[in-house]
């Protein structure tokens, strides 16, 4: 077919192109002889326009003659290669391969290999363990012993010269090679370089699960005893020559007691036998025997959780003139236990017990039967404790109990106070933390508040819902010796109901008061607060109130001067300004009185100030 040689207009660079002799046809030639690895021709530098266009119509004329030869693959590689060769990073292409036909696969055999080729990556994840991947522009040439190279490995027991000290040495299994190489190092050289050819390769590191990369073991390791771990130790290896130590002392004794009973170190001697009038008792030494004599008249143990029935017993037998008993923990005494204590120790008038959940109403009930001389009768957290109980202790000992607990008993309720009326000389009451708070009724806290408020020192009233601000003005109205008020938990009661309450109240200045955790309560209630008793107010509870202005915060420290504890948690308008003021004294806001050079007197403040508590947090 022939050419068509008519033409366009063409731009200023293409004609001094064409004049130059560079056109399409010489470009395409140049290519194509390049591909074809054939050097081509060097033309003079001086063509002229003339002759380059002759050569360029030749070479379109051969160009229109010949067949297009289909483009050679290049020959300079033999095989494919997935890694980096830094010598070959600008070669050619590889040859295109036809992919073969593949076999369709069952879907048993897909997922065996979905799962070997997951076992496979996870195990090249393990190995890599967050190194960076290899730079191909940076990577060590083939030759020189590159991380792609596959040099072949020399023959053990072949003779090597060294690269480095050029001594000829024997080719082990350990022999290490030269970086940069090639070559090889002896054992002397791959030693001095830093690297020991005899060390084992580390495991490979496994990557810890998230779960574990989260949590966070903290622990305290002692490795010395503490001075009262190694003098529990000692007095409980030497308990029987402790009558060597001689007097120590009440006051050392229960120091000795919290001690123990802090690291639950207490034991006790386990009765076996009993024949009257003789006790045969266990010959291991328990450091209990340490608190025990007939001489005693009153026994305290913080933390009787380590002391069974049978030590229970024990501790009746050898302390049989005991007045005042102090039982802290005592969840292993029992109804026979506590037979024992009735019939044992015919001189208690004092009882208080921590946890006395085994001990039955029939074991009660014969306990206020055998001493109907009893003055105080405590107990927590006794679930058995029921209202026949309750009325034996009323029938036995109504004229001489002056002292009663009866904290978080779940059976409390109005038939429980209808019998507290009924002791006439009771000066401490406790009744707080019932199993229900909505079982004690209005009219039952009011009875009990008004027959007992003229003997009444300490009461403890803690979360009784029901408790209104009109139980409080009426049931107390004709108290005149109280000394402790703890109404915590009482969410009935308001902040101008306590105000009103406090105005009124013609009792004498209270030691303790605590009302923390009535979000109704605020800053009327606590000036009237202070107004009352402040004067010998030495502990307070303030936790949890809703609104308290700074001005009445900082009446604390002008009115309440004899103040040793207080607790605000969670009252947001106390901070350092108003502490400090507690603690050094607060400038009156009144008219006061000037000082010799006209300076305005400051009051004393809380100068008895011990502990401040603040979001259950201790501030000495």
């Amino acid at each position: 077919m022939s050419r068509n040689n008519v033409r366009g207009p063409t731009s200023a660079l293409t004609e001094f192109l064409k004049a130059s002799g560079i056109t399409a046809t010489s470009v395409a030639a140049r290519q194509r002889a390049n591909e074809e690895e054939e050097q081509p021709e060097a033309g003079p530098s001086g063509t002229r326009a003339s002759d380059n266009e002759d050569n360029g119509q030749d070479v379109k004329m051969e160009d229109a003659d010949e067949e297009p030869a289909p483009r050679r693959a290049p020959k300079r590689r033999g095989r494919a290669s997935t890694a980096y060769d830094s010598d070959d990073l600008d070669g050619a292409q590889e040859e295109e391969v036809t992919p073969a036909k593949k076999r369709k696969l069952t879907k048993a055999q897909e997922a065996k290999l979905k799962a070997k080729e997951k076992a496979k990556k996870k195990k090249k994840d393990e190995d890599s363990d967050g190194d960076e991947e290899e730079d191909p522009y940076h990577a060590l040439a083939k030759s020189w012993g590159g991380k792609s190279a596959s040099p072949t490995k020399p023959i053990i027991g072949n003779f090597e010269d060294c690269a480095k000290c050029k001594v000829q040495f024997t080719v082990t299994r350990y022999t290490m090679a030269a970086v940069p190489g090639p070559g090889l190092l002896c054992h002397k050289c791959a030693k001095e370089s830093g690297n020991d050819p005899f060390k084992k390769p580390a495991p490979p590191k496994r990557k810890k699960a998230p779960a574990d990369k989260r949590t966070i073991v903290n622990f305290e390791e002692k490795r010395f005893p503490t001075l009262a771990s190694l003098c529990i130790q000692l007095i409980t290896k030497h308990i029987d020559d402790v009558e060597a130590l001689g007097d120590i002392g009440a006051m050392n004794m229960d120091a000795i007691s919290k001690t123990l009973s802090k690291n639950r170190g207490l034991y006790g001697i386990e009765t076996v036998h009993i024949l009257l009038p003789l006790t045969i008792t266990s010959r291991t030494p328990k450091n209990a025997h340490l608190f025990y004599n007939v001489a005693n008249t009153t026994l305290t143990l913080y933390d009787a959780t380590n002391l069974p029935s049978p030590a229970l017993e024990t501790l009746a037998h050898l302390n049989p003139n005991l007045t005042k008993l102090r039982l802290d923990f005592c969840g292993h005494l029992d109804d026979n236990s506590m037979s024992v204590l009735s019939s044992t120790l015919p001189a208690l008038t004092h009882l208080e017990l921590l946890g006395p959940f085994l001990v039955r109403p029939p074991a009660w009930i014969a306990l206020f039967a055998s001493h109907p001389t009893l003055e105080a009768f405590k107990i927590t957290q006794s679930p058995r404790f029921d209202i026949e109980s309750m009325l034996a202790l009323k029938k036995h000992c109504a004229s001489t109990l002056t002292a009663l607990r009866l904290r978080e008993i779940g059976a409390m309720n109005d038939a429980f106070l209808d019998a507290i009326r009924g002791f006439s000389k009771l000066e401490e009451l406790d009744i707080a933390d019932p199993g229900n708070s909505n079982e004690c009724t209005q009219e039952g806290l009011l009875g009990v508040f008004a027959d007992l408020a003229g003997t009444l020192r300490i009461l403890d009233a803690s979360r009784h819902a029901l408790l209104t601000d009109k139980v409080l003005q009426d049931g107390l109205a004709g108290a005149r010796h109280m000394d402790d008020l703890i109404l915590r938990h009482t969410s009935s009661l308001t902040d101008k109901g306590m105000a009103e309450f406090f105005d009124s109240w013609a009792n004498q200045p209270l030691r303790r008061i605590d009302l923390g955790r009535n979000h109704e309560l605020g800053s009327k209630a606590l000036v009237a607060l202070l107004k009352h008793s402040g004067a010998r107010l030495e502990e307070l509870g303030v936790n949890g109130w809703g609104e308290i202005d700074v001005e009445a915060l900082r009446m604390v420290g002008r009115l309440a001067s004899e103040l040793k504890r207080i607790d605000v948690g969670w009252v947001r308008e106390v901070d350092d300004f108003v502490i400090k003021g507690w603690v050094e004294g607060d400038q009156e806001t009144v008219p006061v009185k000037k000082g010799r050079h006209g300076e305005p007197t400051i009051t004393r403040g809380c100068t008895k100030l011990l502990e401040v508590k603040m979001a259950s947090a201790y501030m000495v």
